[in-house]
């Protein structure tokens, strides 16, 4: 059938199709007579009269009991056998199924049938249908379609007339079915004969059709998770917060919620290179006070839709049970809140002054309320709870005394509620309530206190000044120049500056705000110093050399906000009286610690988010360009061994100005003794994108060959340095840094091979040791590759052992040495454990705990022909244990800090500072309403 719509502009089509009747045979009038009683062609004459000549085998022998009045088992099975067993015999006319379920004719002339089958027969079988009823008049019966646009729907022909009448029908198009013969070609092939630009913009939809089909599908069942990795958090102040910035311990990826827990487990082993154990996901939340670990995800075979994890959820990834060392509680239960405690201020002889005292604390859920106490100092007293409606105003309720053992959560205490500690033996002078409302007694605060800073003569070296929240800053400087009796040339240069709890002096307040829009508290202490405040369009900017920085040494500076970091940099040089160029700055955080670079010269301090108070510190060493990174190069030697680890400080030599110096990678506890030391070579600046032998070939450069000979880059064998010791070895010469994921900070360390070796993505590369008998002492270490695409199995293990050392694997026994505890801990097979509730073998691999096995660990090997004692202990383990007892818990504390500040690992040479002591912080968050 063609249809021409070239031409037709909102009319309807009249479309009438001429369907064809196929005969129906009787074939009773077969069956009567004598001359046609073959079942080739009442079987034939049956299937004709079906649709595509096809039918079910049942269904043919139904409808020839019902044409014929007898059935086929009756009238023919006991000359031709049953029907589907003739039709098989006969497949040069019929066509079964493969199941032989159902039946058709085979498309070729008609069927010679056996040689008594004459050509009178197939005469009269054609006579017999053409003479069959229905078949004597006209064998075409015409059918009408309304086709109006995309709608089609039968019509009869009397209501043709009826439906195309009158104006609102513009035209109707009448068309008859045609026959079109397609060539053989043509068959099972839509683009025959299509011209080539319809080809090319049919090829553009499907591709543009498939892209928006992978974006849809992206979208509906893709989403963003943040994974923060536990190695990279600790736990103080009642919550986890990172150990350096959020960038680095915050991953995040994009992941399809239709796959499941296991396959998100899976995906993050494979991210996660460097991780040891076990591995748990939990789901975490922000909370005021930090992190915290709600629910852990269970089911591995669950999808992530299943078990609920919604767009943009935090993921935990840790081991389930501690942090840094420290035991996590989880769940709502013990979630951290964070409170604020009001207490009046102690005199120096245990008095209570009438200046109230505000410090955030944080508790868990769970905690008794009688905690309180400890957390203010106080032995006992009385606790009110703010139970205000609004944040306007202030309602205060005390705690009974039996209600003391409940907890925050059953006493309805929040993040950010209040609650206010007074002595049990208070004066009237106290802080009380009254009434429900919150009163200050007869020492209402009502001021300010200004104490004199300007190192000039006064009678008064600090006053109180009347003020409200809403008082001018420059109105209580101008009373407070009167009171002290200064000069009235102050008035003109000079300024109010916070002093905080430790008497630093903070950031200048401006003269044209009030307190409560600079924040200052009611009751706290101003000093007046020499000097303008800065405008609002500049900042003022404390700063200070190197990173080893005490609170209040630092230097002060005012700068314009619109100044680039080159500009504030040179600026801060000068101050400083520092020469040269070759310098940074990083901005300092709360542990007063260096933190992250201010990258790009050229931008501004506002664009950069700097604003007044913050320290910014002075760093030795240019930034590496962007994409670049500033890589530490070390060189790793293995040491000789005395007793069981024997090494000597190598004295530092330097080369040509570029000082170079070898470092014991001793461990805490205490002075771990170290099987390498690390010779540091320099510094190298190297693109993100160059591949690891290329930074093997440039680190070949930094030292020259008289002082260290340096090898090819294929026997130079590449480790992170981690925790002064080489950590993750890097395998790949042709793959690119970027793709190791070093992180921001790197430091490498090569070491010397012998020989070139391939290690494939399942070697293990570990360092053997066989012990001495009756000395107590061990060879040389040897490394030993091994082969883990069978498993991480004790059993393989010790069969790869005795094999390089040609032992029988029943003769040997092994252990691995851990250095920080002076401990060997002997490998060997354990009953393989069953849980109760699936009933499931747990995994027998060496990966996880107790023993945690990577690259570069050490194994010791005992030959049990010629020893036969259970210990792999050494005389030296032994001494290094009895310092570690001897020891008190706080002098080996120390002994690690100092261990630590000593170590010479660090690229820039100085010793690691302790952290600064924790301080709590007290956030206000303004109003934007």
């Amino acid at each position: 059938m063609s249809i021409d719509l070239d031409n037709t502009q909102y009319g309807f089509c009249i479309l009438q199709i001429q369907e064809e009747r196929k005969p129906d045979v009787n074939l009773k009038t077969l069956q009567n007579e004598e001359e046609i009683d073959d079942p080739l062609v009442i079987l034939q004459a049956v299937i004709l009269q079906e649709e595509n000549n096809l039918i079910s085998v049942d269904q043919l022998g139904q409808k020839l009991l019902k044409k014929m009045g007898i059935s086929w088992n009756k009238k023919y099975r006991k000359y031709h056998g049953p029907l589907r067993k003739f039709l098989q015999l006969h497949s040069q006319m019929f066509l079964l199924s493969s199941d032989g379920s159902t039946v058709s004719l085979l498309k070729k002339d008609p069927v010679q049938s056996k040689s008594d089958f004459q050509s009178t027969d197939q005469q009269s079988f054609h006579s017999l249908a053409l003479e069959a009823p229905g078949l004597s008049d006209s064998t075409a019966c015409s059918h009408w379609f309304d086709i109006n646009d995309s709608k089609v729907q039968p019509i009869q022909e009397k209501d043709i007339e009826q439906q195309f009448q009158g104006k609102e029908s513009a035209y109707m198009l009448f068309y008859r079915k045609s026959q079109l013969q397609r060539p053989p070609e043509a068959l099972a092939n839509p683009r025959y004969r299509v011209p080539c630009h319809l080809l090319k913009e049919m090829d553009a939809a499907n591709i543009e059709l498939k892209v928006k089909r992978a974006e849809c599908d992206s979208a509906n069942n893709d989403f963003e998770l943040h994974l923060h990795l536990g190695p990279h958090y600790r736990f103080f102040n009642g919550a986890l917060h990172p150990v350096t910035s959020q960038a680095e311990s915050v991953w995040d990826l994009t992941f399809d919620k239709r796959k499941t827990l296991g396959d998100l487990r899976q995906s993050i082993f494979q991210l996660l290179e460097f991780w040891e154990g076990d591995m748990v996901l939990s789901v975490a939340k922000h909370v005021p006070a930090g992190l915290h670990i709600y629910q852990t995800l269970d089911g591995d075979e669950l999808s992530l839709c299943e078990i609920d994890i919604a767009d943009g959820e935090d993921i935990f990834v840790w081991n389930g049970m501690e942090v840094g060392g420290v035991q996590i509680e989880t769940g709502i239960d013990c979630e951290p809140l964070l409170l604020n405690i009001l207490h009046l201020e102690s005199s120096g002889e245990g008095k209570k002054r009438g200046r109230l005292i505000e410090s955030p604390h944080v508790f868990p859920a769970n905690a008794e309320v009688g905690t309180v106490f400890t957390a203010a100092a106080i032995p006992a007293g009385i606790i009110l709870v703010n139970s205000a409606g609004s944040a306007d105003e202030e309602s205060w309720t005390a705690v009974p005394e039996e209600d003391m053992k409940k907890t925050f959560r059953e006493q309805g205490l929040r993040n950010g509620s209040s609650i206010l500690v007074q002595p049990p033996n208070s004066e009237d002078r106290s802080v009380l309530p009254k009434e429900g409302k919150w009163m200050n007694g007869m020492n209402e605060i009502d001021w300010i206190q200004v104490k004199n800073l300007c190192q000039l003569e006064s009678e008064e070296k600090q006053v109180k000044i009347s003020a409200t929240v809403h008082t001018v800053v420059f109105d209580i400087r101008i009373k407070a120049i009167k009171e002290l009796k200064l000069m009235k040339e102050l008035a003109e240069n000079s300024c109010l500056r916070p002093i905080d709890r430790n008497g630093k002096l903070l950031c200048p307040v401006p003269d044209g705000s009030t307190l409560k829009e600079a924040e200052v508290k009611m009751g706290s202490s101003l000093g007046l110093c020499l000097g303008k405040a800065p405008t609002s369009s500049q900042l003022f900017l404390f700063f200070a050399w190197g990173t080893n920085i005490q609170p209040g040494t630092e230097m002060e500076v005012i700068v314009e906000e619109t100044l680039s970091v080159k500009e504030c940099l040179k600026i801060m040089l000068e101050k400083s009286c520092l020469p040269g160029d070759a310098w940074h700055l990083r901005k300092m955080d709360w542990c007063y610690e260096a933190g992250e670079p201010l990258c790009g010269e050229d931008a501004t301090l506002q664009e950069l988010r700097i604003c007044s108070g913050d320290t910014l510190l002075l760093i030795e060493g240019k930034l590496p360009l962007p994409g670049f990174l500033k890589v530490p190069i070390w060189w790793y030697r293995p040491r000789g061994h005395s007793g069981h680890w024997e090494s000597q400080d190598q004295p530092c030599t330097s080369s040509q100005g570029n000082g170079w110096r070898a470092a014991s990678t001793q461990g805490a506890p205490g002075h771990v003794p170290a099987e390498v030391s690390l010779v540091y070579l320099g510094d190298l600046d190297i693109s993100e994108d160059a591949a690891l032998v290329d930074l093997k070939s440039q680190a070949r450069a930094l030292t020259p060959s008289s002082e260290l000979a340096v090898p090819a880059p294929a026997l130079l064998r590449a480790w992170t340095v981690e925790s002064r010791r080489p950590g993750r070895l890097l395998r790949t010469d042709r793959q690119r840094l970027k793709e190791y994921k070093l992180g921001r900070r790197p430091e490498i360390c090569l070491e010397p091979l012998q020989e070139e070796e391939q290690l494939g993505p399942q070697d293990v590369l570990l360092r053997t040791q066989m012990r001495i008998p009756e000395e107590r002492a061990y060879a040389p270490a040897v490394d030993l590759v091994w082969d883990t695409s069978r498993g991480w199995t004790t059993g393989s293990l010790r069969q790869r052992v005795a094999d390089f050392y040609s032992l029988p694997v029943e003769k040997i026994e092994i252990a691995k040495y851990f250095p920080e505890k002076f401990e060997w801990l002997p490998i060997s097979s354990w009953n393989q454990q069953i849980t109760k509730r699936k009933k499931k073998k747990k995994q027998d691999t060496l990966q996880g705990a107790p023993y945690y096995l990577k690259d570069g660990d050490t194994i010791g090997v005992k030959n049990l022909l010629v020893d036969d004692s259970d210990d792999f202990s050494t005389a030296r383990d032994d001494a290094e244990k009895e310092k570690q007892e001897l020891l008190p818990r706080g002098k080996r504390d120390s002994q690690e800090v100092l261990c630590a500040q000593n170590s010479d690992v660090s690229s820039a040479g100085t010793p690691a500072r302790p952290r600064g002591p924790e301080a709590s912080l007290s956030i206000h968050v303004g109003s934007f309403r």
